[in-house]
């Protein structure tokens, strides 16, 4: 056994050993504390880029789903028509107005058949009374009205049929095996204007 005056310096070192080795304790779990933040600060940074950049990405693709609408939008005015027909205008669209113009032609082509046909068998009841013209909806398509289309369908079939009949092409012309009517005839015939 030691002295007390040894025991109380013993005592002394042991303790001042235990407070360094406390101290460099703390400096190592300030370290850790230290590093562990620089490290939580950088995860925080590259999920905040991330979010960031979903958002962004998000953002993106609202403002192209709003110019795609916008376009649609445009589009569809710029296919609007009016048809002009006794007296009155008639709204369509793009569709709408390729049908009609369809109608004129395809009343030419049935009409200069018919027209052909009753020459060469030599029937001169005329176009009224063939069965295509007095249905009118040869080609129809319910995306259009029916009785414009076969207002249409019968504008042509009459220019057909006397074409066809005379042997002539005063209407339409023949090309690529098929008879269409004159751009002209068609303008005089379906009053499509844009706006």
């Amino acid at each position: 056994m030691l002295p007390d005056f040894l025991n109380d310096e013993a005592n002394a070192v042991s303790a001042s050993r235990f407070h360094l080795r406390g101290n460099v304790m703390k400096i190592k779990n300030i370290k850790k504390l230290a590093i562990a933040a620089v490290f939580g600060i950088g995860l925080f940074s590259i999920a905040s880029v991330a979010v960031n950049a979903q958002g962004n990405s998000g953002w993106a693709h609202e403002k192209n789903r709003i110019r795609k609408q916008e376009k649609a939008i445009e589009k569809a005015r710029r296919d609007q028509y009016r048809i002009y027909r006794n007296g009155s205008f008639y709204q369509t669209d793009y569709r709408g107005a390729e049908l009609l113009r369809q109608a004129v032609n395809e009343g030419y082509r049935q009409g200069y058949r018919q027209g052909a046909q009753d020459r060469r068998y030599s029937i001169l009841t005329g176009y009224q009374s063939a069965t295509m013209y007095r249905s009118g909806i040869f080609g129809y398509q319910s995306y259009v009205d029916r009785g414009q289309y076969q207002h249409y369908f019968r504008q042509g079939f009459e220019r057909g049929y006397w074409d066809g009949f005379n042997s002539q092409t005063r209407y339409g012309y023949y090309s690529g095996g098929k008879w269409s009517i004159l751009g002209d005839v068609l303008r005089s015939v379906l009053d499509i204007r844009g706006y």
